[in-house]
Formats: C-alpha cells, sequence, structure tokens
C-alpha cells in the first residue's frame, strides 16, 4: 500500500511547512518566533507581504489572505487586489476566523471565532468579534 502522505502531496499545490501537514501556506509570510499555527488553516502572501509576530496563536481553519478577487471575478477589474497584513505579537485568531488583506492587528489582541477581520489597523489589547466585526479597543489592557 502506497503512503497516504506522499500521494496526498502529489496532488496538492503547498509546500510541506514547520506548522503541520494541513497548514497551507504560500508565498513568503515573516513569521515570528514561537508562533503555533492550526491544521486546515491558509497563510496566502503570494504577491504580496504578510507578517505574524511572536507568540501568536493561529487556529484550526484560519484564513489570512492577502488576496482579494471578487471584482475580477465580476467583471470590474482586471487584476486581484492584494494588500499585505500584519498581526503584532501575542495576537489570537479564534477557529475559522477570516483576516482579509490590508488588516493590521495590534499586539496582545485577539481575534473571536468565526471573525471576519476588515482592512483597518486595530489597536493593542482589542477584542475583534464577528460579522461584521466590532473591536473593543483595549479591552485587554486592564487585564494583563
Amino acid at each position: 500500500m502506497k503512503n497516504w502522505k506522499e500521494e496526498f502531496l502529489k496532488w496538492i499545490d503547498f509546500e510541506p511547512n514547520e506548522f503541520h501537514q494541513f497548514v497551507w501556506i504560500r508565498g513568503k509570510p515573516k513569521i515570528g518566533e514561537n508562533v503555533y499555527i492550526g491544521f486546515f488553516s491558509v497563510i496566502n502572501a503570494k504577491d504580496s507581504s504578510i507578517e505574524i509576530g511572536d507568540n501568536c496563536d493561529i487556529s484550526t481553519f484560519v484564513s489570512i489572505s492577502c488576496a482579494d478577487s471578487h471584482k475580477r471575478c465580476i467583471g470590474l477589474s482586471e487584476e486581484i487586489e492584494r494588500k499585505p497584513i500584519v498581526l503584532e505579537n501575542n495576537v489570537f485568531v479564534g477557529s475559522h476566523s477570516v483576516i482579509k488583506g490590508g488588516a493590521h492587528i495590534g499586539h496582545h489582541s485577539v481575534v473571536a471565532a468565526a471573525t471576519v477581520v476588515d482592512p483597518v489597523k486595530i489597536p493593542p489589547y482589542s477584542l475583534i468579534i464577528g460579522n461584521p466585526m466590532k473591536v473593543k479597543e483595549g479591552y485587554y489592557k486592564d487585564k494583563l
């Protein structure tokens, strides 16, 4: 019997990485020290940049993608729009969340599960919740 992992890797177009065999990383994101990325998560930095600081925890089924092709798909543009993403140090991203290109999340912030993070700058110590997202600025400042 053939090794299922070898067979599977023939059919997908992402490189193995240090996080998990089912983490998909495209492009060359800058990933800090002591970072956890859960299985079935996608980090898409192709043709743009993603910076993930130290001590970040990215849960399972998270999408962090600098690319947005909806305008191209419906005929409003001929290009895929790409914007950089920054997660500063000590950011937690809950399961099934989406971080869109252009987002900048300040240090010691938490993205709640199933949140869609818009392309804005979010201050440190924030709690980001929901879709549409709501930002509770400084939520964790007095708790740390």
